[in-house]
């Protein structure tokens, strides 16, 4: 279990939102042919119960997200030989 700072979603559609905020603050701009070019990416906790979605914070996603919050995160485990 990893400790994360960020922000914490419970729809993929969320953020996605939190996502396209930070493209439109920064002036990122997304073309339907490059959906890889973010200011910022969201992962997926599917270890989770329940599943949800989350962004790292950065110093950067302040003014635009607002405060981060702390959450665990399940990871799972390394293999030991």
């Amino acid at each position: 279990m990893q400790s994360i700072k960020g922000y914490k979603y419970t729809t993929e559609s969320s953020a996605k939102s939190a996502q396209k905020q930070c493209n439109d603050y920064y002036g990122i701009p997304v073309s339907p042919d490059d959906v890889t070019q973010n200011w910022v990416e969201y992962q997926y906790a599917n270890l989770n119960t329940p599943k949800f979605w989350y962004i790292v914070y950065d110093d950067s996603l302040l003014p635009v997200l607002g405060e981060p919050i702390e959450f665990e995160v399940i990871t799972p485990n390394p293999i030991v030989p």
